[in-house]
């Protein structure tokens, strides 16, 4: 299909782009991979549920249902089970390459004369010993299960690593009845304190999530860490201990909690697959956009969690603003984003930068990792074959990866590369991986033959 706009991704950042864009008469086409639209954030469990209350399993409802009812209106096409793998120039614009459905056999093509990336993040977990047993989940998994499944993973769960999301998940796990034998959180009150005024406008949701979690019970473990996960077959249990003001484990604080079920995370990391491959530049592991969010790629937009960690709120604003700017770019006209848009932007990205230096994973994690723990569980490198590996010489994950196959499998690095990164002491960089997603070879086949044929 040919438009003049197409937004990847239909999560908060690309539905507030999409509907911005369509509102000043541009054709836009909405692509994501979900059999529905709301990404990540508004995750909404399947009809068939019959879920009676859904609104009490999210945040932020009634922003939900007005993106909803403006796609509704029909002035954004939205396509669904679009599972997007490569995004290039093509004449007179730009081509986005899809695969259709849950098997991803088949190629779809949206022609368009712009795009807008709003792909979204994914989450970053740090390895330690039994990180692989079966009910070891991230915290992000627990919380798509809850939203999009209706169901908990467990009956007695711990909640663990570092970042916002840990709140909500936990509180969510409580309300929907499972039993939280604790929140353990690596960051200490006192960095938040540090960086006070610019999470004020943040207090009153982190008040509500901390209400819930008092009122289910929940403790608090501060500044602590998951040091091992037990179990032979499955998890059994955890071993948490506290850390010092340095971030290496408190030899003798340790204590162990029963659980079936471990939800852990350490934050998020920027989605910039689709984006390196158009050429677009980076800040650091982040999409690099200026005050209209346009890349240094002329055509080429982007908003939320792919420009850099900020939350639903932040990427609603960043949506709106690229929007906006593609809308009058291919019009012509000259931008006009909303103030309240352009304000919330500012506002809420020093709240981004302040919880992002808030809530670092513990500086010293790596001595925690035994030999024998796998790093990267495709290829199942362990950190004893990353360390052999820098005992050859290797100083960089690319080096590492050559010599040990780490982030060689089906997730093309997305879960290991931080790992290994922090294993070999240097700091993680863009993947620059020549596809956002496994292609089948028939599918690549099949596009070389059109293609010289044409």
């Amino acid at each position: 299909m040919r438009t003049d706009l197409v937004v990847i991704g239909a999560g908060p950042a690309g539905l507030a782009a999409s509907l911005a864009a369509a509102a000043r008469g541009t054709r836009v086409a909405l692509v994501d991979g979900a059999t529905e639209a709301g990404g990540q954030f508004y995750r909404q469990p399947a009809a068939g549920l019959g879920a009676g209350r859904p609104e009490a399993l999210h945040h932020r409802w009634r922003t939900w249902e007005r993106l909803r009812d403006g796609l509704a209106a029909g002035a954004v096409r939205v396509l669904t089970d679009h599972h997007v793998w490569c995004a290039e120039r093509g004449s007179g614009g730009f081509v986005v390459h899809a695969l259709l459905g849950p098997e991803q056999e088949e190629p779809a093509e949206v022609h368009a004369r712009a795009v807008l990336l709003a792909t979204g993040g994914y989450e970053q977990v740090l390895p330690f010993p039994g990180w692989t047993l079966p009910g070891v989940v991230t915290a992000g998994g627990a919380q798509a299960m809850l939203k999009g499944g209706l169901v908990v993973p467990g009956r007695r769960a711990v909640v663990a690593g570092t970042g916002p999301l840990l709140l909500p998940v936990a509180s969510g796990l409580a309300a929907a009845g499972a039993e939280v034998a604790a929140l353990v959180e690596s960051a200490g009150p006192g960095r938040l304190v540090r960086h006070g005024p610019a999470l004020a406008g943040k207090l009153p949701e982190g008040a509500g999530y901390a209400a819930r979690l008092l009122r289910h019970r929940v403790p608090f473990l501060a500044r602590h860490t998951v040091v091992r996960a037990h179990g032979d077959e499955r998890l059994t249990g955890v071993t948490v201990a506290a850390l010092d003001s340095g971030g290496r484990v408190w030899t003798g604080t340790e204590r162990h909690l029963p659980c079936d079920t471990l939800a852990v995370g350490h934050g998020m990391l920027p989605h910039t697959d689709l984006a390196e491959g158009l050429g677009c530049g980076l800040d650091r592991l982040a999409v690099a956009v200026d005050a209209e969010q346009r890349t240094d790629v002329p055509g080429v937009w982007a908003a939320g969690e792919a420009t850099g960690i900020g939350g639903a709120a932040l990427a609603l604003a960043e949506g709106h603003i690229a929007g906006c700017s593609a809308a009058a770019s291919l019009h012509g006209t000259a931008p006009d984003p909303a103030p309240a848009a352009l304000k919330a932007r500012t506002r809420l990205g020093r709240s981004a930068a302040a919880l992002d230096a808030a809530y670092a994973p513990p500086a010293h994690w790596p001595e925690q990792v035994t030999d024998d723990t796998v790093v990267c569980r495709c290829e199942e490198v362990t950190a004893g074959a990353v360390r052999d590996a820098l005992d050859l010489g290797a100083g960089d994950v690319r080096t590492v990866k050559l010599l040990t196959r780490a982030g060689m499998g089906w997730c093309q690095g997305r879960m290991c590369a931080g790992a290994v990164a922090g294993l070999a002491g240097c700091p993680p960089a863009p993947a620059r991986r020549p596809f956002a997603r496994p292609v089948p070879l028939g599918v690549l086949a099949r596009q070389h033959s059109q293609e010289g044929q044409s």
